[in-house]
């Protein structure tokens, strides 16, 4: 039996049984058994070249990528969003390369990356979808794009994306996990732990071979959790889903998908329906602001602003300027949201932002 078929075997028992108390400590030791056969499948895998097209160089200030099963409108949605010609047609698999385009919003040039749609199983390498989905790891988003009348389809293309170690949050969990010469595992949590017992915890990190460590918890983790912090090759990139051929619903279906799937967009892209609402909610998860700078004794350029992610700092301005700026930095003036009066000075590189701030940087 193959790493793909152990896989599928473990996970059906998994599916048999319900995860509590009493079958805890087997639901913990099965997903670390799953998650040693992956790490096993990608490093046979590795160094295997994709095919033509794959290999796209990151431009712009952020990259999204549209992930989504075959015919659910990905190449039409790109045509709209950018202006790009990515061939479209009513089959599958119109597109077989990662075709890029550039979204320019409200400053921002986005890298927007329409590539071929997955199918179930994908992460274990069916089609293409390996390719797919390594991809959509080094992306800043992930746009999940739906087929109206297949809300369901939202579950499968989640797990997949699961699978290959992407994590649609933005942030990965506050545990802090420290290997040791002697004296065996020690696990220590600031918060109460409703998810998982420590013995569980104790028992995977056996599993995965470590049997001196010390770990530091401080908020309420599950299993999988656990696992990403031991791995730790995870990619933790914030999602967001369109819900495509939007008018294909009528109300009643329209409010049914938005109560099952809060914050997703709908949009039709043959109509171009939606897309102002798609492009203001992609700005926003990607967490940008917008920073005009001003040269002293001049007015501020509010043509050209400095597009940042959040928490953006006078730090980061300093380093997007020249990376000597930072070492050089005396103080700044701030106009905007984030001053208490116009032309507020700082002297502490750490000063947060807020979007539309005007920034006067003064250096030694």
């Amino acid at each position: 039996m193959d790493e793909h078929a152990k896989i599928k075997d473990l996970e059906a028992q998994m599916s048999k049984a319900k995860y509590n108390k009493a079958t805890e400590h087997w639901f913990g030791l099965l997903k670390s058994q799953i998650a040693k056969l992956r790490e096993k499948i990608e490093k046979k895998q590795a160094g295997k070249g994709g095919g033509e097209g794959w290999f796209v160089k990151k431009t712009g200030d952020s990259t999204v990528i549209l992930v989504g099963f075959p015919s659910v409108g990905k190449s039409t949605l790109l045509n709209v969003l950018c202006g790009t010609e990515s061939k479209t047609a009513a089959y599958e698999f119109t597109t077989l390369t990662c075709i890029p385009g550039t979204l320019n919003y409200r400053n921002a040039k986005i890298q927007v990356l329409d590539v071929p749609g997955i199918i179930e199983g994908a992460a274990s390498g069916r089609g293409r979808g390996k390719e797919v989905l390594a991809m959509a790891r080094n992306a800043n988003l992930v746009l999940f794009v739906v087929d109206a009348l297949h809300p369901d389809h939202l579950p499968l293309l989640q797990k997949e994306v699961f699978d290959v170690g992407i994590r649609p949050t933005l942030r990965k969990p506050d545990v802090k996990i420290v290997r040791k010469i002697k004296g065996g595992i020690s696990i220590h949590s600031t918060v109460k732990l409703t998810k998982v017992s420590v013995e569980t915890l104790t028992a995977i990190l056996k599993e995965f071979k470590w049997v001196n460590a010390d770990v530091v918890i401080r908020e309420d983790i599950d299993i999988d959790q656990f696992i990403d912090c031991i791995e730790g090759n995870r990619s933790y990139v914030p999602p967001l889903v369109c819900i495509s051929k939007a008018d294909l619903l009528d109300p009643i279906q329209k409010k049914h998908i938005a109560e099952q799937i809060p914050s997703c967009v709908f949009v039709s892209a043959e109509k171009k329906q939606g897309i102002d609402e798609l492009k203001e909610a992609i700005f926003e998860n990607l967490n940008f602001i917008r920073v005009y700078l001003k040269e002293i004794n001049k007015k501020p350029d509010l043509d050209e602003p400095m597009i940042l992610t959040k928490p953006a700092t006078l730090r980061a301005v300093c380093e997007h300027i020249h990376r000597d700026f930072a070492k050089k930095f005396k103080y700044a003036r701030v106009w905007g949201p984030s001053a208490k009066f116009e032309g507020q000075m700082f002297r502490n590189l750490d000063k947060e932002l807020s979007d539309t701030d005007v920034v006067e940087i003064h250096i030694r």
